[in-house]
């Protein structure tokens, strides 16, 4: 869960806009950008296509409110059959640009072969916007259910979920537990919570439905949207450094990381980011969990989080004694990008595990597509 913006607000932004501050502000954001400037001349990522890696096949999915879904499909390196197909469902105010480093490398398994499933959720990228009403974790989870009918018909899945998208999985599992003991292989949780997300990390009020901070900024930008974007825009190496400093564990991190990250948060909408607040606050699928017992299942986290601490991974594992739990060192919540590679590495070996499993209990299905 990532209220980053809320946070970048007041921290500089439009606390700078209503306290007249606005020559400190532009002083501050010109070291930021000299920082960025100098951090983009060394980083290792200059070469890399970061969030530009091109699907073999877009399609949208249509949720049973009608919001349309941006789906991205990735076959096999090297083409063929699939074993199995793994599902990507990313966080709040991010987009499935985030998984860029799964997506240019899990395909290239060889045993199993793997898809993958890539969309964007509601009001995020480049899925269609929802009204306020939709704007729940509950949705969330139909919204998964209507990817994997329409992009998965047959064969084993593996759903892959980080922080909000976690808590979808767990939303679908609640409302669908005979899919999971059907077709859901395995299921990666990464940094996310089952819930109380509100009661350890960030203070509980940012969370709070009654809280006046966030419930001014939504009232602003349903009223005058084009100038909170403004006010947004005004301090946006501010808000680089703070998702820097919120959502990495390293403060040396590579410059092209967060300039990704800061990128997805800032295409997201105001609007966006305050209707997702009260589902956020109110989660709590520790009871859904039990619905997971028949799959793999990861659960990972870094324990430098500051959004979504490492407990709460600790809290899930607890509460799937057979779940394999990684604890990344020093890594913050953004360990899809930050600690790629070992992640990566972890969600090939759930896999291979869920595709063990299939083979053992004689599944005979072939992965079938939309």
């Amino acid at each position: 869960m990532r209220p980053w913006h809320a946070i970048a607000w007041s921290a500089g932004m439009v606390g700078a806009v209503v306290t007249g501050t606005a020559v400190s502000l532009a002083s501050h954001s010109s070291r930021i950008a000299a920082q960025r400037r100098n951090g983009a001349e060394a980083d290792p990522h200059q070469g890399e296509a970061l969030g530009r890696l091109e699907p073999d096949r877009r399609s949208t999915v249509a949720a049973d409110d009608g919001v349309p879904l941006a789906v991205q499909e990735v076959g096999p390196a090297g083409g063929g059959q699939a074993e199995l197909t793994v599902v990507f469902v990313h966080g709040y105010t991010l987009d499935s640009r985030c998984w860029h480093f799964q997506r240019r490398d899990l395909p290239s398994l060889r045993d199993p072969r793997v898809r993958l499933v890539l969309y964007d959720q509601r009001s995020h990228g480049r899925s269609g916007h929802s009204g306020r009403a939709n704007c729940t974790i509950e949705q969330l989870g139909r919204d998964l259910d209507a990817v994997v009918r329409a992009t998965a018909r047959r064969g084993p899945v593996v759903l892959v979920g980080h922080s909000m998208g976690g808590m979808a999985i767990m939303a679908l599992a609640e409302q669908r537990p005979e899919l999971f003991r059907e077709r859901i292989a395995g299921v990666a949780l990464l940094a996310t919570s089952a819930g109380q997300v509100g009661a350890r990390g960030l203070p509980r009020p940012w969370l709070s439905k009654n809280n006046p901070l966030t419930r001014t900024m939504g009232v602003l930008a349903r009223w005058q949207p084009g100038l909170v974007e403004s006010a947004r825009r005004s301090g946006s190496h501010v808000a680089w450094s703070v998702v820097r400093g919120l959502a990495f564990g390293d403060r040396g991190v590579d410059t092209a990381l967060v300039d990704l990250t800061d990128d997805m948060i800032s295409s997201t909408t105001v609007e966006t980011v305050t209707d997702f607040l009260d589902t956020l606050g109110s989660h709590d699928r520790t009871a859904a969990l039990a619905g997971l017992r028949h799959s793999e299942v990861l659960v990972l986290g870094g324990d430098a989080d500051r959004l979504i601490p490492f407990s709460h991974s600790e809290t899930i594992a607890a509460r799937l004694p057979e779940a394999e739990l990684v604890r990344i060192d020093g890594a913050g919540h953004m360990a899809i990008l930050e600690r790629a590679e070992l992640v990566t590495e972890r969600l090939g070996e759930l896999v291979r595990r869920a595709a063990r499993k299939q083979r053992s209990q004689g599944a005979e299905e072939k992965v079938s597509g939309s």
